[in-house]
């Protein structure tokens, strides 16, 4: 699970990048908006996946504990 967080995490902030590319090459202000939109939008998913990722490796002891005791 959490090497496939990994792959997600990347790959966001390689669309962010790609975005961000973009919207520098763009010479619509709209379009360039649009693009710097996009970038912001890649990068909260990225954090959120870190977040979780996060949050999974706090918990996965506690979650471990739980399930030996359980085993007895």
């Amino acid at each position: 699970m959490l090497q496939k967080l990994n792959k997600e995490i990347s790959d966001c902030y390689e669309c962010a990048l790609e975005c961000r590319r973009r919207a520098n090459e763009s010479r619509d202000p709209a379009t360039k908006q649009d693009f710097l939109e996009m970038e912001r939008r890649w990068i909260q998913l990225a954090h959120s996946y870190e977040f979780a990722e996060r949050l999974s490796n706090f918990t996965a002891p506690f979650s471990r504990r739980k399930s030996t005791k359980g085993a007895s």
